[in-house]
């Protein structure tokens, strides 16, 4: 018989403060509207873990806590450290431990995996390998995909229950990890922005803003967020511009088979391209500009930690910073993003985007870990349960009029 599921007395603590806050939401009356300064949406953290599951010692050899028993209660702790309102999860399994935790938190969740995937992303449905990325040529040419990856994207709307009319489009994914694959991340980023401004359209909720949160190994950041392609970047596309044996049969193996387990099609997780081969012009992948293009302009995001850390560090200096690393120009949009949000062995990220034409400020963000306290590599007993770094970020946003009902969708 298993073993009763019993809540430590901080979890209790949270449950409680929930509750109350719940029956002080419906015995009010509904909020003055506010401005920019004082109105906030979300107001409590926003929570962005990937809690991934998949640990095994070739891709995490540094860390010291790989069972399962050592890191669930590490993650299910840090799940509800800062009391969110809404969560991104990455990564998730062991559904029968993390759901009554949630539970027992007063929190409703939205969950689903990819085809064949033993985990998912927790809160419309987007399966990227099917999405086309052209309107021309066969199927195979339409998607213009490198790498049959099974990755997903989630989309959902959510009401504000105080405040008629008011509420947020949410979007979470985890990017395709393999970090020598930035074509198809960077795919696979630009159908998840078509689609979640696409979503928000046909739900005609053009006045609720979007945010984006997920994890990645590396980040398509120049067309997420209006920035331009260095020559670095180029040649990393270009080199990434293969077709993997998954979308072509044909491929001639490269390297020993896979691991039954592993669902990253790819041995070596040193950033090596196995089972490949170059691309031509029939197997319908995306140039520099039309991956520019699939990226609208219209839909710039904006990066919260990018702001918020901007702010912060115009007051304090000297607080460490991703553009400091790698020795960025200041200008460079990213500067200001944490130095590390994910720290393993074999990669270091992580991030929450706001896609509005509203303005929007960035009220506070949970401060990311100093490197001392990630060497040699996550995850680590005492730091965390994953590879990946919580991110938190109060999104500050000005009252609208109008309504709209909380939905959800899924293709």
């Amino acid at each position: 018989m298993s073993k009763r599921f019993e809540l430590t007395p901080e979890q209790i603590a949270i449950s409680e403060e929930r509750k109350a806050k719940k029956q002080k939401l419906q015995t009010q009356p509904p909020p003055t509207p506010i401005n920019v300064d004082a109105g906030l949406i979300l107001p409590r953290p926003w929570l962005n873990l990937s809690a991934q599951c998949l640990v095994r010692r070739e891709l995490f050899p540094t860390s010291n806590c790989l069972k399962g028993a050592q890191r669930q209660p590490m993650l299910h702790a840090e799940v509800l450290a800062q009391n969110a309102d809404i969560m991104c999860l990455q990564e998730v399994d062991s559904l029968e431990k993390l759901l009554p935790t949630l539970e027992a938190a007063q929190y409703n969740y939205h969950y689903v995996a990819g085809p064949g995937k033993k985990h998912g992303c927790l809160i419309r449905v987007i399966y990227y390998d099917e999405q086309h990325v052209r309107s021309e040529g066969d199927e195979k040419v339409r998607r213009g995909s490198s790498f049959r990856t099974r990755n997903i994207g989630s989309i959902v709307a959510l009401k504000n229950i105080s405040n008629e009319g008011e509420g947020v489009v949410i979007g979470t994914t985890h990017l395709f990890w393999h970090p020598k694959y930035t074509y198809e991340r960077t795919r696979q980023a630009g159908i998840l922005i078509r689609e979640i401004t696409k979503f928000r359209s046909e739900l005609h909720l053009e006045n609720w803003p979007c945010m984006i949160a997920g994890a990645q190994t590396t980040l398509p950041t120049p067309f997420l967020v209006g920035g331009q392609l260095n020559a670095e970047q180029r040649d990393r596309l270009e080199i990434s511009r293969v077709v993997h044996v998954s979308i072509d049969p044909t491929v001639p193996p490269t390297t020993k088979a896979a691991p039954v387990d592993d669902e990253s099609g790819a041995v070596d997780p040193d950033r090596v391209i196995t089972n490949a081969r170059s691309a031509v012009h029939t197997d319908g992948l995306l140039s520099d500009s039309e991956l520019v293009s699939l990226f609208s302009s219209a839909n710039v995001v904006r990066s919260t930690y990018d702001e918020g850390l901007k702010m912060h560090t115009q007051a304090s200096p000297g607080f460490p910073t991703f553009g400091d690393r790698m020795s960025l120009s200041r200008t460079s949009k990213g500067y200001y993003e944490p130095e590390y949000t994910s720290y393993t062995h074999y990669w270091k990220a992580h991030y929450i985007f706001i896609l509005t034409d509203r303005p929007a400020v960035v009220g506070g963000l949970l401060a990311p870990h100093i490197v001392k306290d990630l060497v040699p590599g996550l995850p680590q007993k005492g730091i965390s349960g994953s590879d990946h770094i919580s991110l938190c970020a109060d999104i500050i946003l000005p009252p609208i009029t109008g309504s709209a009902e909380n939905s959800e969708g899924q293709t």
